[in-house]
């Protein structure tokens, strides 16, 4: 109040009075930079989501119905990709297992497994073929894909797996092409099939490395487990679709132990990636709830079943079909559901921030500070990569 009774201007009053229009009090600081020339006098229309937080900003998630998100906004943009990229996902990881599967037959060197090492060469290269044209239905056109192989990024999970695509389904065709020949094309057909199932692995996992190298909580929080995780349903998966293929007793001899082993390690891996996400209940939260919750129970329920009926005693073949398509459509719905999962988890901001504020996924550095007592103490300080 001044002396002569009545109310003095207020400090927004003085502050607009003194500011230039951009709700900058020039006396105080200096709005520099880009977007610095921008004039605001609409601050509501300028941003109309502050009319939709009425509740405290650091407890709103993303099923609160007073505030949808962090600030009326989410955190992080959910990826754009479309469906073609899980099933992609899938795709690649059975190509670069069936190659693999191929070279360790030829390593053998029994001619009873020619025929078997050529299908795994042929799955392989049509898996290999599909996965570009997936990629390629996402990206919009050929050429952007293209685009991807005019440098090479060790450091780029993106440039890397381009070229690893790229090279497994080029050397696979070769391979298969020259692959009976005699001669120096003989040669180069069975280097080139050597040098593109060296490939499988890589093609396989790195497809997770790509996820985990993004800020999508679930992705980030699982990036130790889930690439294991891929390779191990590819294996699966490579060894149950050359299962459902006609195959002679000795060929069955060297599959089904290849396919339990991959069963099982999926089996493995997938409590690994949960156990990984269960660290923050937010981040695990998609894969007990909505569409990607869904996907991912019936994924670990078609594994369960899958290895289960494989490994019971028999070689009755309708056992042996139900328990690769079990084994099939749940590393299909895995895909899916780690897919949407991340999707789920970039629209939840407490996703983002409450693992960043455990020090979950971050760089830990000491701090130093003053306590009441004025003695000095330590405590950790969360840096996010």
């Amino acid at each position: 109040m001044s002396s002569s009774g009545k109310e003095g201007p207020s400090f927004l009053d003085t502050l607009q009075r003194r500011s230039d229009g951009r709700n900058v009090n020039p006396s105080l600081g200096t709005l520099l930079g880009e977007g610095a020339q921008q004039r605001v006098t609409d601050l509501d229309g300028a941003n109309p989501a502050r009319a939709l937080l009425s509740s405290i900003p650091s407890r709103s998630g993303v099923d609160s119905p007073d505030a949808p998100s962090y600030h009326g906004l989410p955190v992080l943009k959910q990826p754009v990709w479309i469906a073609t990229v899980p099933a992609y996902l899938f795709v690649g990881g059975v190509a670069g297992a069936a190659s693999l599967m191929g070279l360790a037959i030829d390593v053998l060197g029994e001619k009873a497994l020619d025929p078997l090492a050529r299908r795994c060469r042929q799955l392989g290269t049509v898996g290999d073929i599909l996965s570009a044209g997936l990629l390629i239905a996402d990206l919009g056109r050929p050429e952007r894909f293209l685009h991807m192989l005019r440098v090479f990024r060790p450091t780029s999970p993106m440039s890397v797996g381009s070229w690893v695509l790229a090279l497994s389904g080029g050397l696979n065709t070769v391979g298969l092409v020259l692959g009976r020949s005699r001669g120096v094309l003989g040669a180069v057909g069975k280097v080139s099939g050597y040098s593109a199932a060296l490939l499988g692995m890589p093609l396989a996992g790195y497809t997770a490395v790509l996820l985990n190298n993004t800020a999508i909580p679930l992705w980030q929080a699982t990036r130790r487990t889930l690439p294991l995780f891929f390779m191990a349903s590819a294996t699966a998966s490579a060894g149950s679709l050359l299962s459902l293929l006609p195959h002679s007793p000795r060929e069955a001899g060297v599959l089904r132990p290849y396919r339990l082993a991959g069963k099982a390690a999926e089996l493995a891996m997938g409590y690994a990636v949960e156990r990984d996400a269960r660290r923050a209940p937010e981040v695990a939260r998609p894969l007990d709830e909505g569409l990607s919750g869904a996907l991912w129970k019936a994924s670990r329920a078609c594994s369960v079943a899958g290895l289960v009926v494989d490994a019971l005693p028999g070689r009755r073949r309708w056992k042996q079909v139900a328990a690769d398509l079990l084994t099939t459509a749940g590393a299909v719905t895995a895909r899916f559901a780690i897919f949407h999962g991340g999707k789920a988890s970039a629209r939840d901001p407490q996703a983002t921030f409450r693992p960043q504020r455990r020090g979950h996924g971050a760089a830990e550095v000491s701090g130093h500070a003053m306590a009441s007592d004025g003695k000095p103490f330590s405590f950790p300080l969360p840096v996010v990569r």
